[in-house]
């Protein structure tokens, strides 16, 4: 016995003095501590998106060719994915000269504020920069721009352009119905100057989206609203002006935002993802399996089998012009919104038993008064709750089509209402006379002229049109009314043809709600008694069409002009969409054609 304590003993003194011999613990808390150092020494992870040019509402095109021209709702999904990746420390936005209306600006700006709740820090980088592309910078962190950058804010203002004088000197004449004194869409053709309804009205609308610009600024630069107006009658400002005045906080080159970046995050390198969550498409097309590979990217690519068990929110996007028919989705970029193609959409979300909720995203002017009724009909028909979400325009027909909602959520400008109906046709007697054309006529009935471009309406047949539209204006106010739950003569009051502002509406109780699609998507799985936070899987209808779909949908699409010739396209665009709305009678039609840039 004694031997052996006294060999413990010996043992014990071998050891360094205040030295214990190694745990299976203090070895885990080792490997711990070299993975926590491993983690310190990698780069921090940074996305970096261009936002810029025209940015379309709803999804992308299916395929490869969906990439090149990213949607609203994809550059959405990505800041989202964004906000929730746990390896992802900042968000650089490289914002350039954008092409989209106020309402899609506030998608983006709700997304970025996602991702600064996250407590990821947000930089806006401008160039030269005006004030849509200033609002979106705004929602940022950090706004930044080189010294060679310009920012111009000069304040709102509205031209209307009035045609009549040029139809007289041609021989032309618009022969202009309306119901509503603010529904002014035909005074360019009839009058050489605004009536005072239509000044009265877009006065209003210009103050509105003016004092919403100042209010924003004022909050998200943290200056008072006296200030930014003084800012705003300026209009004009060098990068360093800008950065004097507070209205950006750094004059930066893209090479010294990384650093300022690193040095935010604190972190020894930054590694800038520029493709962040862009499908990886493999461009090996050789050989008869590689010519399969490249006519599945046309047609859309491999379609998911695994069917998900979440419920399901349905997206219906409504974007375009509306008329009778199916949806047109062409080559020239043009897109319009078919009775029968939305109801389809809408009959098939009901019909899903694992769609909880449906929500309407709507983009439109307008247009076919009786599309615009079909499509509302089927709203009202839905089983499911169904809630209505506004992007940049959502006026007349557009309007008649969120009617039926159980909520509607619009973006503080988003152009709304719009209750009202017009008509008319051009008369071209004057210039067939002019050129020396001479038209015989026979005809039966005393009506039978309405039509006829040859001469304006007679007493009779303005009568007769007029009664016509005076009962689509006041099934329009009518429905308008039950939607709203508002007596008749109320709402007639706000109707009248006058676009509002959505913050405008909102006052008036033509909205419910402002906010951002997510928001209304929200709103949807609540009103479906699901909890807000719920994993839900996203039903966008009506299904997009592929590139090769397109492609071959109008035979005179052969190619897409838009990077070369912008304007003419644009041009293109609106002629034919134009000719189509023209064979309509009645029409439920925003009285202009407005972008806040």
């Amino acid at each position: 016995m004694r031997r052996f304590v006294l060999f413990a003993c010996i043992v014990a003194l071998c050891l360094p003095l205040g030295v214990r011999a190694a745990s299976p613990a203090d070895d885990a808390k080792a490997a711990d501590a070299a993975k926590t150092a491993k983690a310190a020494a990698k780069p921090a992870k940074v996305v970096k998106l261009t936002l810029n040019g025209d940015i379309p509402e709803g999804p992308s095109t299916p395929g490869m060719f969906g990439e090149l021209k990213p949607s609203l709702a994809t550059l959405v999904g990505r800041l989202d994915s964004a906000a929730a990746d746990n390896e992802v420390r900042a968000v650089w936005l490289q914002i350039g000269n954008l092409g989209i209306g106020r309402g899609k600006i506030n998608e983006l700006r709700g997304a970025i504020a996602r991702v600064r709740k996250a407590g990821k820090p947000v930089y806006g980088e401008l160039t030269t920069a005006e004030t849509g592309e200033y609002l979106l910078a705004a929602a940022c962190d950090q706004v930044v721009m080189p010294s060679s950058g310009m920012l111009v804010v000069p304040g709102v203002r509205m031209e209307v352009t009035f045609c009549k004088g040029l139809l007289d000197k041609l021989g032309l004449q618009f022969d202009a119905l309306q119901m509503g004194k603010y529904k002014g869409a035909a005074e360019p053709l009839a009058r050489n100057e605004m009536s005072k309804p239509l000044r009265e009205s877009l006065d209003a609308l210009v103050g509105d989206v003016y004092d919403n610009m100042i209010a924003t600024i004022a909050a998200d630069r943290r200056l008072k609203d006296y200030q930014v107006r003084t800012f705003i009658d300026q209009g004009l400002f060098t990068a360093a002006d800008a950065k004097r005045t507070g209205l950006i906080d750094d004059v930066l080159y893209s090479d010294q935002i990384e650093e300022a970046i690193k040095q935010r995050l604190k972190a020894d390198a930054i590694d800038i993802v520029t493709k962040y969550k862009v499908k990886k498409i493999d461009t090996d097309f050789s050989g008869f399996g590689g010519m399969m590979k490249f006519m599945e990217l046309l047609m859309g690519g491999k379609q998911s089998a695994a069917p998900s068990q979440k419920p399901k929110i349905a997206v219906v996007y409504a974007v375009g012009p509306i008329v009778e028919g199916k949806t047109n989705n062409d080559m020239f970029g043009s897109s319009s919104i078919g009775s029968t193609s939305m109801v389809a959409a809408l009959r098939k979300a009901n019909d899903d038993p694992k769609v909880a909720a449906v929500v309407l995203r709507i983009d439109s002017p307008g247009g076919s008064a009786t599309a615009s009724d079909l499509i509302w009909r089927e709203t009202v028909r839905t089983k499911k709750p169904l809630i209505a979400s506004m992007s940049d325009v959502a006026g007349s027909g557009g309007y008649y089509i969120a009617m039926g909602a159980k909520k509607i959520f619009a973006a503080p400008e988003t152009l709304t209402g719009s209750i009202g109906v017009i008509g008319g046709k051009l008369v071209t007697g004057g210039l067939n006379n002019k050129i020396g054309l001479n038209t015989e006529v026979i005809s039966r009935g005393a009506n039978s002229g309405s039509l006829s471009t040859l001469k304006p309406f007679t007493p009779e047949e303005r009568k007769a049109w007029l009664g016509l539209l005076e009962e689509t204006y006041r099934q329009f106010v009518g429905k308008a009314a039950d939607g709203r739950k508002m007596p008749y003569g109320k709402l007639e009051g706000m109707a009248q043809g006058r676009v509002y502002t959505g913050r405008m509406a909102k006052k008036l109780g033509l909205v419910d709600e402002i906010g951002t699609l997510q928001d209304a998507i929200v709103a949807a799985k609540l009103s479906a008694g699901l909890k807000a936070d719920t994993d839900i899987e996203l039903l966008v209808l009506p299904e997009q069409k592929s590139f090769f779909e397109q492609f071959f949908g109008d035979p005179a699409a052969v190619s897409d002009l838009d990077s070369v010739l912008p304007e003419a396209m644009q041009v293109l665009r609106q002629t034919k969409l134009l000719r189509q709305l023209l064979s309509e009678r009645k029409l439920l039609w925003m009285p202009y054609t407005m972008q806040l840039k």
